[in-house]
């Protein structure tokens, strides 16, 4: 096992479905949010569906939600060094006949993958704006990973809309304070915002994440709220029933 890893890396586990990721601090680590993700994202179990993972960093996200389909995953992610993380972390868990790591620009995803093929896209996109006086983590893949410095909101959605079968579903977790933005961006190609539930951190303090799942081609209308996930209990860093569950089952 430990010749799959390389330097200041070491093997993180979601106990909840026993999937093991290789991690590194000094370039990418997964965290809650993308568990969260991959818990909130419906996949079609048939051989046959498709699925997608725009973003992928290190993998992790594609790899919790293997479980979920007996259909193939693609994970698509710009940076060599994390896309290889990847693809060592998908050798670690045995999954190499079900998930395949694309190391390219999402841009180029239909290269890869036929328009109007997909059943399901998650994406963790990046956070922050490029904005010239915005402050930027100096560490290059950290920073691609939480700014839109290689991607954006509208380019991702225009690879959503091209991949996805009529009906298809997306699912994003993003920040609160761009939900508005994420919206519009969907809805401007022609992905249906249906389903939308905020993270709070505790019970009295504000969302600081946001799950939302769209469809294309869906109807106007009919969007639901569902009840808010709270991560940890009230005073103490003790996470909530549901969170607990997510992490290491029931």
């Amino acid at each position: 096992m430990n010749n799959l890893l390389k330097e200041n890396e070491r093997i993180d586990q979601l106990y909840s479905n026993d999937i093991k990721v290789i991690q590194n601090p000094e370039v990418f680590s997964f965290s809650l949010d993308a568990v969260l993700l991959s818990y909130f994202a419906k996949l079609p179990k048939k051989d046959s569906s498709v699925t997608v993972d725009l973003c992928s960093g290190n993998g992790a996200v594609g790899l919790f939600m293997s479980h979920k389909t007996r259909g193939k995953i693609w994970e698509i992610e710009l940076q060599p060094r994390l896309a290889d993380m990847a693809k060592r972390s998908v050798e670690l868990n045995n999954l190499e006949n079900k998930i395949e790591v694309v190391n390219d620009d999402l841009d180029n995803a239909t290269n890869y993958i036929s328009k109007d093929s997909v059943d399901v896209i998650t994406c963790n996109p990046p956070y922050f704006p490029n904005l010239d006086n915005s402050k930027k983590n100096p560490n290059k893949y950290l920073a691609i990973a939480r700014h839109e410095i290689t991607t954006n909101l509208d380019k991702i959605n225009i690879v959503c809309s091209d991949l996805l079968k009529t009906n298809g579903k997306v699912f994003f977790v993003y920040r609160p304070d761009r939900l508005l933005e994420l919206l519009d961006s969907m809805k401007s190609h022609d992905i249906m915002p249906k389903v939308i539930q905020f993270i709070h951190p505790r019970k009295q303090k504000d969302a600081n994440m946001v799950l939302i799942e769209g469809i294309k081609s869906g109807k106007n209308g009919g969007t639901k709220v569902l009840p808010p996930i709270t991560v940890y209990q009230d005073e103490s860093n003790d996470y909530t029933d549901y969170v607990r569950n997510v992490l290491y089952g029931k």
